[in-house]
């Protein structure tokens, strides 16, 4: 009681803020099983926690839909995993959704070298400008996530994924219910913050089920000027065709548009200040620093380069995704199941450079970096189990047409741009460069799993190969050709063992390879030709070998985990840049050697009772590169023996969490020690430690079938200044660069949720 009353005390300390409130409804559309959920992890009030791996042979965690609805709404579901053990992400927004800023990365590898899949359906790498895929959070709204599920490690087989070598991260949409049902919400918060969110579904009891759900979401930079938005629709259905097979249908629609912040260096943030943005709001200085630079005069105070502050840079992403798939179960023994899919992405990054005049005169020109997608795939596999033995075969094939080009637009003049900030420009009177990139993907895999009494065996291997080409359609700088990355036989084999009523030990070894990406701005094709031609039949993929053991217990009351990893890199490529990132000069394509990864991991989730959980997990990990680098005119750099960068050696969080029914909440501390972002270690960011809050209240009613939910989340409490994200223009070999992002400030954000 001692509890609640404190709850109700800090409501009514933040009236003004639970006034303006309102946010993500109850997730419940029923949510798709996580395969190895341990249906013990259950807190006395009924709700699921963070489930471990139950049977697996590697290192896995699933989070539900009620972590994911504690979540300020809007967060990207990254968030909700950011508490599982060898995690780190990063973002310089409260919601963790911009995305020139988001990063995430496993046990030291980055988001470029991890999985990704909705469904089953791949969403490529996570990266800014993705050639192949889309962020989550333009895939679905993340009140309609049932599960995600994380591998540490190499990804599993099963994957629709070929850049997988450090992990899988799997978004399960929840399924609809049986019944009508409306879900809404809404939320306002801090920097005019304002989100609405719908969902209404249809269905009958052993029938045809769906749902359409609408989201909107609005807000300001927290800093300098500028906005943030999206609209997003998402669509599913489920008709059981009968007793053995199941057809569903997904459809996604997103429209985002954000302004970007400033990329920032720690000698700017320690000169010009933590609120430090561009000079969006200023287009007369914006103006007047460009002329100073192009004449070779002394630029306005305070600007000491040209690059401090740009007039404004911005990203728009346009994406329609959807699948159809069916599961039939073809006798008592063997199961099938496919799926097709289709993505269409449409964008731009925009920047108003000072660098290059417009051709009518002004002093600033915008300058694109323009994206189209389009990708067909289709996957599926059959499984066979007679006994204690499982048999699954499967396969995926991908076509994917992507285009890029870099184009400069006029602005209207020294008085005004002529456009809004999130405005398309139009007839470019420059285009640097046009390529068209091709890529086709093959990909199959073998598993065998074999039960013996408490004893769980499993092998098998995936192979694939990855064609890629790159055609000029505006020449430039880049290269143009053709690259293949083929492996056909990745091995990997694990074992479990039963221990006693609730304990498993469990390890593993995985051989994974990563393909070449076909763009122009990233991987083989963004050198020069030169530099291609050089490296073009000397070219390996990258790869990795992942070895691990460690100990899992579920229990009633605590269910936790304890692993040790050795990872070897091979082959690791890396593109230097060279210059300030407006620039656009062509990635220096550099082989690093090998790099070794090895470390320890922890996790406890605790139901403690009387309505209390905790959780709390740790990290350590060693990553170290093991090769110097020759560059091309022979300069030796020594990165043998140095720190990879932003790969954190110490990372923990602990959160303790409450829910009687009635009141809930949960206050989280995330701590993450230094970062490196030079490859010879002289650069770094310091350690940091972060409070994030939740409370809420829910109210049993006559006039609504769910208790009206009232929920408000505060994060960064303490108000930390820190740096969040590292490596936003990459990395170089020394020295402070521009590629840092400071984290955002203390934010409020109120909800209200009803469901009918």
């Amino acid at each position: 009681m001692r509890l609640s009353a404190f709850l109700l005390a800090t409501c009514a300390a933040l009236t003004p803020a639970c006034a303006l409130a309102a946010v993500a409804p109850d997730a419940t559309p029923a949510a798709a099983p996580a395969a190895d959920a341990d249906a013990d992890a259950e807190a006395d009030t009924g709700r699921a926690i963070v489930v471990v791996g139950k049977g697996d042979t590697r290192q896995t965690q699933t989070v539900t839909a009620h972590d994911l609805a504690l979540l300020a709404p809007g967060s990207s579901p990254f968030k909700a995993i950011e508490n599982l053990p060898s995690v780190n992400f990063q973002s310089a927004d409260p919601f963790g959704a911009y995305e020139w800023a988001e990063r995430i990365s496993i046990r030291g590898f980055n988001q470029n070298a991890l999985g990704f899949n909705l469904d089953g359906v791949p969403l490529g790498d996570a990266s800014y400008g993705n050639d192949n895929g889309l962020h989550i959070s333009r895939a679905i709204a993340t009140e309609n996530i049932g599960t995600v599920q994380v591998v540490q490690g190499a990804g599993a087989l099963d994957s629709q994924s070929t850049n997988n070598l450090g992990g899988t991260i799997d978004y399960n949409s929840a399924d609809p219910v049986d019944h009508f049902a409306v879900d809404a919400s809404g939320t306002l918060g801090s920097f005019e913050s304002r989100r609405g969110f719908i969902r209404v579904n249809m269905g009958v009891a052993n029938g045809p089920r769906g749902y359409v759900s609408y989201t909107y979401s609005d807000g300001d930079k927290w800093k300098g000027v500028g906005v943030q938005k999206q609209q997003m629709v998402n669509a599913k259905l489920v008709v059981p065709v009968n007793s053995g097979t199941d057809v569903t249908g997904y459809f996604s629609y997103s429209d985002r548009k954000e302004n970007d912040y400033q990329d920032m260096s720690l000698g700017m943030i320690q000169r010009l200040g933590y609120n430090w943005d561009n000079n969006s709001g200023n287009y007369a200085q914006a103006v007047a620093v460009a002329r100073a630079y192009q004449n070779g005069t002394a630029l306005p105070a305070p600007f000491q380069t040209v690059d401090d502050a740009y007039y404004n840079a911005g990203g728009l992403r346009k994406d329609y995704l959807g699948y159809v798939g069916i599961k039939s179960k073809l006798s008592s023994q063997i199961t099938a199941e496919a799926k097709g899919y289709y993505h269409q992405n449409d964008g731009a990054g925009l920047w108003y450079t000072p660098y290059v005049p417009s051709a009518n005169g002004s002093a600033i020109s915008i300058r694109t970096t323009e994206y189209g997608i389009r990708r067909a795939g289709v996957f599926g596999d059959v499984k066979a189990q007679t006994g204690n033995n499982t048999l699954v075969v499967g396969g995926w094939y991908e076509n994917n047409t992507f285009r890029q080009a870099r184009r400069y637009y006029n602005t209207a003049s020294d008085t005004v741009p002529g456009y809004g900030l999130l405005d398309m420009p139009s007839n470019p009177f420059f285009t640097q460069w046009q390529y068209n990139y091709g890529t086709d993907t093959m990909q199959y895999y073998v598993q065998d799993t074999f039960k013996l009494g408490d004893l769980t065996l499993n092998g098998g291997w995936k192979g694939f190969q990855v064609i890629e080409r790159a055609n000029a359609v505006v020449p430039g700088t880049l290269a143009g050709g053709r690259i293949t990355s083929t492996d056909w036989f990745q091995p990997s084999v694990g074992a479990a063992y039963k221990i006693g009523a609730h304990g498993e030990a469990f390890g593993s070894f995985s051989q994974s390879t990563q393909a070449f990406v076909a763009a122009g701005t990233t991987g083989p094709f963004s050198t020069t030709q030169a530099g291609f031609a050089a490296i073009q039949s000397s070219l390996k993929p990258q790869s990795s070998d992942t070895y691990e053991v460690g100990y899992r217990y579920g229990d009633g009351m605590f269910h936790g985990t304890l692993g040790a990893y050795w990872v070897n890199f091979h082959n690791r490529l890396l593109g230097v840049t060279s210059g300030a990132g407006i620039v656009g000069s062509p990635t220096i394509l550099q082989n690093v050697g090998g790099v070794r990864s090895a470390g320890i991991e922890a996790l406890l989730n605790a139901n403690l009772g009387h309505g209390f959980g905790a959780t709390v997990s740790y990290s350590y990990n060693d990553s170290t590169y093991r090769n110097n680098v020759v560059q091309a005119d022979g300069t030796v750099v020594a990165t043998r023996g140095k720190t990879v960068v932003d790969a954190p050696r110490n990372m923990a969080r602990a959160e303790l969490n409450y829910d009687d029914t009635v009141f809930f909440g949960k206050v989280s501390v995330d701590y993450m020690s230094k970062r490196y972002y030079t490859y010879l270690n002289d650069a770094m960011v310091g350690a940091r430690a972060l409070v994030d809050a939740t409370v809420g209240y829910r109210w049993k009613n006559a006039y609504t079938a769910k208790p009206v939910e009232l929920q408000l989340n505060i994060t960064n409490l303490m108000n930390a200044h820190y740096v969040s994200t590292i490596g936003t223009n990459g990395f170089t070999n020394s020295g402070d660069s521009q590629t840092l992002m400071v984290g955002a400030p203390r934010a409020f954000f109120g909800t209200i949720k009803l469901g009918f």
